[in-house]
C-alpha cells in the first residue's frame, strides 16, 4: 500500500481500483485550469483531454466543443448491450454517421462545402441505483458547425443528431428519448487556433469544464467496462 500513498501528504498517488490510473491533485494541469473541487483527477485522463483538443486544433483552425450528458431509461427495457460499453460506441457511430452524411449532401452541392470529423471525449459513471451514465465532450470544425442549435426546435441540429444517435444506440424510439439527452447551461465553446487579435481564449475554459470527466470520484472499476476514453486520431 505504500507505493500507493503520498507519506508526506497522506495523499493516493494511485487509483486504489486501478493501480494503473495515477492521481492528479493540483488546480491546473499544463496550465489549464482544472475544476479542482471535484477533484482528485485521473492524470492519464487529463492527458487525453488535452491530446484530444490538441488533435482538433491542429486540423482545424476554428473549432466548436460542447458538453452533453446521456442517461438510460429508468422504466424501459434495454437490450443487455445498453449497459456496456457498446452503447456509447454505438452513439458516436451513429452520430458520425450523421455526420458524414450531411458533408457529403453538402458537398454534393457544392465543393467549398468543409469537412468535419468527429472528435469526442467522454466518461461513464455510476449514479445511484447502479444506473449508469455517460458525459460527453463533442469537438467539431466550427466552419462546417457553428453550435448546436435549439433543444425541441423542431429543425435538424446538433441536438436533434445527437437525440436520434443516442436513441439509435439504446434501442429505443425517438419518441422515448424525452429526458435521456441532456444539455448542460453553457455547453459550447469556441476555439481558434493560435489565437487572434480580439478573440476570446475559451479553451482554459473548455478545459476547465472537461476535467470534470477525468475526476476519480463515481467511476467503476472492475467490471470489464472503460470508464473513460476518447476518439483516435
Amino acid at each position: 500500500m505504500s507505493s500507493l500513498l503520498n507519506n508526506s501528504k497522506r495523499q493516493l498517488l494511485r487509483h486504489p481500483d486501478n493501480a494503473n490510473l495515477r492521481l492528479y491533485y493540483d488546480d491546473t494541469f499544463e496550465g489549464f485550469p482544472l475544476m479542482v473541487e471535484k477533484g482528485p483527477f485521473i492524470r492519464e485522463y487529463l492527458s487525453c483531454l488535452r491530446h484530444t483538443i490538441d488533435l482538433t486544433l491542429d486540423q482545424y483552425p476554428r473549432v466548436v466543443a460542447f458538453r452533453v450528458d446521456l442517461h438510460l431509461p429508468l422504466d424501459i427495457e434495454l437490450p443487455d448491450y445498453a449497459y456496456t460499453n457498446q452503447v456509447i460506441s454505438r452513439f458516436f457511430e451513429a452520430f458520425s454517421g450523421k455526420i458524414e452524411y450531411h458533408r457529403r449532401q453538402l458537398r454534393e452541392r457544392s465543393r467549398y462545402a468543409r469537412g468535419c470529423k468527429v472528435r469526442y471525449v467522454w466518461s461513464r459513471e455510476v449514479g445511484q441505483g447502479g444506473r449508469q451514465h455517460y458525459h460527453v465532450l463533442i469537438l467539431l470544425n466550427r466552419d462546417a458547425y457553428y453550435g448546436m442549435g435549439r433543444l425541441g426546435s423542431g429543425r435538424v441540429n446538433m441536438i436533434s443528431r445527437i437525440e436520434e444517435s443516442w436513441a439509435s444506440a439504446l434501442g429505443i424510439s425517438l419518441d422515448n428519448i424525452s429526458g435521456l439527452v441532456h444539455i448542460p447551461k453553457n455547453a459550447e465553446y469556441r476555439l481558434n487556433r493560435g489565437g487572434q487579435p480580439g478573440d476570446t481564449d475559451e479553451l482554459p475554459a473548455l478545459f476547465h469544464r472537461a476535467s470534470y470527466l477525468c475526476k476519480m470520484a463515481t467511476k467503476s472499476y472492475g467490471d470489464r467496462q472503460r470508464a473513460f476514453d476518447t476518439s483516435r486520431g
